[in-house]
């Protein structure tokens, strides 16, 4: 049996190595993100801006200290991700098979698995905040 906190790793790295990943389209243009990003609305900065936001949360993820932070900035990152997809872009942008959107719902389950293992923490972390 895999204990929690192996899991919780491995979900971390799984999250931050998909955003990590999908960085390489955004910082260099490639020309399907270029189009994702036009047909939103958000080319040139909304790419560049989602690319840095995506490695900031990668690294506050896998520190232990920030992971909690990290966790609620992917959760908003793809939830943005999978509305867009929804709502604009559809599930198969430019022929990719739907791998895009695959990846999205990757990761949006990665989160609900670590919101599951560190509810208690999510919770005290909530309540610092309603407490300052």
């Amino acid at each position: 049996m895999i204990s929690k906190t192996t899991l919780s790793w491995l979900l971390r790295i799984l999250i931050a190595v998909i955003f990590i990943q999908t960085l390489y389209f955004k910082f260099t243009a490639h020309p399907d993100s270029v189009h994702i990003f036009s047909s939103l609305g958000l080319e040139p900065f909304g790419r560049i801006g989602l690319g840095i936001a995506e490695l900031i949360t990668s690294i506050l993820l896998l520190v232990p200290r920030t992971k909690i932070i990290g966790l609620l900035l992917s959760i908003g990152i793809i939830l943005g991700a999978v509305f867009s997809h929804f709502l604009v872009i559809g599930t198969n942008v430019e022929g990719d098979g739907g791998t895009l959107f695959c990846l999205a719902l990757v990761i949006l389950s990665a989160c609900i698995a670590l919101l599951i293992i560190y509810k208690q923490e999510t919770l005290e972390f909530f309540k610092k905040l309603i407490n300052r």
